[in-house]
């Protein structure tokens, strides 16, 4: 379920950042922040545990990161 709600998180974040690019940097910066507290939660736990439920929040605002700029960069290299 996380998977598609962070799927349909990049999509809008895409499409926004090509549409209106500055107006996408906000809405992708409270993603990004709000994975990170998850990151940081699961980085609690001892040991491995910790890498391992904090990495999905990681590559999820990886992701996130690069699909605001892809779409910012998509938009730049528009004739018009």
């Amino acid at each position: 379920m996380m998977v598609v709600g962070i799927v349909a998180v990049c999509a809008v974040l895409l499409v926004l950042a090509f549409l209106v690019p500055r107006l996408s940097r906000h809405p992708e910066r409270g993603t990004q922040r709000t994975l990170g507290l998850g990151s940081r939660a699961g980085g609690k736990a001892p040991g491995v545990l910790g890498r391992l439920f904090s990495k999905p929040f990681r590559s999820s605002s990886k992701a996130i990161g690069k699909s605001g700029s892809a779409g910012r960069r998509a938009r730049g290299h528009m004739p018009f």
